[in-house]
């Protein structure tokens, strides 16, 4: 079956090598407000609203602000790695494959809802910005962690 919408094979071992430093580092940057000093820069925003009482930034459109980009460069490490692990060929890709594909897509979409539902119900305030954060990634997460799993219980039963 030609599937001409996915990446090669090589890109999930790349996805995988830029997946798990960024998925750590992530970790450390939104639960332990981590940021690489280096990254302190000047950067072009389309909307930031200032609090320019506390902090003396006032809100801006169209224009620079002093931003520490460790998250963004986090954020969209984390999801070129994850689109290349979940999207790339398998070494033999068949009706079954893209059967076991489709069917984690699906599955990983609903489960992300779900608690997406319940996250709504039950988070509110700050943590609920949190909540949408962290939902940004979990339906890329859900589909590599399912396909993979029913990708290795499907060779297991093909050994025995």
């Amino acid at each position: 079956m030609k599937t001409n919408y996915l990446f090669p094979n090589q890109f999930k071992k790349i996805g995988w090598i830029i997946m798990i430093p960024s998925a750590i580092l992530g970790f450390f940057v939104l639960f332990f407000d981590f940021e690489i000093t280096l990254l302190d820069l000047k950067a072009f925003t389309i909307y930031s609203e200032g609090m320019s009482f506390f902090s003396g930034n006032p809100t801006t459109f169209f224009g620079l602000i002093s931003n520490n980009l460790t998250n963004e460069i986090t954020g969209i490490l984390f999801l070129i790695g994850a689109i290349f692990t979940a999207f790339s060929k398998e070494e033999f890709e068949d009706e079954f494959i893209v059967n076991l594909r489709l069917e984690s897509l699906l599955w990983a979409t609903y489960i992300n809802y779900a608690i997406l539902v319940l996250c709504i119900l039950f988070f509110y305030d700050l943590s609920f910005l949190y909540v949408l954060i962290l939902n940004m990634f979990t339906t890329l997460i859900f589909f590599i962690v399912r396909f993979n799993y029913k990708l290795y219980l499907a060779k297991k039963n093909i050994e025995k």
